[in-house]
């Protein structure tokens, strides 16, 4: 079995130096709206599991932010490793209840924003290790109030970097994603979509440069559109109407992340921080 330890280090160090990245530009934002809201970092390490094994260690950053322009915002980086509970094993790529060890490192990101017009999005990706190993991760829009400018120019962003690193790959992840982002309950998208990969696995080294590539891009595109967007639309007026939408909006974020996510149920199973699991919902919802 491939020893990925150097991988994963370099992985880990990439979600890093982004969240640092992005971390900076939503400060620079907060600043440009006369707040001086910046990032509280609280780190964290790993408890054992139910049924996990002596060695397993690990931990991660909870960096939040609440400001101005961003109501609640979460850049969270971990990296843990260690092994799976029995039962759980068995849902993950290339685990069993007889093979359950794995690493995993990982950005996510989650942004509700106090402006109706500014839309939420979520970005996420990830580098994992069982007997397989592989990339996953992808981002998407969640405007209350759409404007279609707004996802063009997120979607093409998006296409870019995909179109840069496989033939198809937007095609793929954009349907993917329209797939994954469903609330089945409502037969509603929680969003505008986006993209969402998953599984990207790499035999060997070339196949991992070409994947973590690829994962490099989607963090670039994202730190390069969504800013933007912010941006566009944060000066401008709303009503108590609009802000019903949102806070409706919400709800239904909340409905998904808590029902359907797969990171929120990974996390949960492999003694994840709690508040940096749950810091995608958002600060205040409503439900009629």
């Amino acid at each position: 079995m491939t020893d990925w330890t150097a991988h994963t280090d370099r992985a880990r160090h990439w979600f890093e130096t982004l969240r640092s990245r992005i971390c900076a530009e939503f400060e620079a934002i907060e600043r440009e709206a006369g707040s001086a809201a910046s990032f509280e970092y609280a780190p964290w390490k790993r408890a054992a599991v139910e049924g996990g094994e002596a060695g397993e260690t690990g931990g991660g950053t909870r960096a939040l932010m609440k400001g101005e322009v961003f109501e609640k915002v979460g850049v969270n980086v971990s990296t843990v490793v260690g092994a799976l509970s029995k039962d759980f094993a068995g849902t993950i790529n290339g685990a069993s209840a007889e093979q359950n060890a794995f690493s995993a490192t990982g950005i996510s990101l989650v942004a509700h924003m106090r402006n109706p017009h500014v839309p939420a999005v979520h970005m996420n990706t990830r580098f994992l290790t069982t007997t397989k190993a592989w990339f996953g991760g992808g981002a998407d829009l969640n405007p209350p109030l759409p404007y279609d400018e707004d996802t063009a120019e997120f979607h093409a962003e998006l296409k870019a970097a995909c179109d840069a690193h496989g033939e198809r790959y937007y095609e793929r992840y954009k349907a993917w994603a329209d797939e994954y982002f469903y609330i089945p309950h409502r037969k509603v998208h929680r969003g505008v979509g986006g993209i969402f990969y998953d599984h990207l696995e790499c035999a060997d080294d070339a196949a991992w440069e070409a994947n973590f590539a690829f994962t490099q891009a989607v963090g670039e595109a994202f730190l390069a559109v969504f800013p933007r967007l912010v941006r566009r639309r944060m000066g401008l007026a709303f009503t108590p109407a609009d802000k019903a939408r949102q806070l409706e909006w919400r709800g239904r974020y909340a409905e998904f992340n808590l029902v359907y996510d797969r990171g929120t149920l990974f996390g949960l199973k492999t003694g994840g921080n709690i508040d940096a699991i749950l810091m995608s919902l958002p600060p205040e919802a409503t439900w009629s």
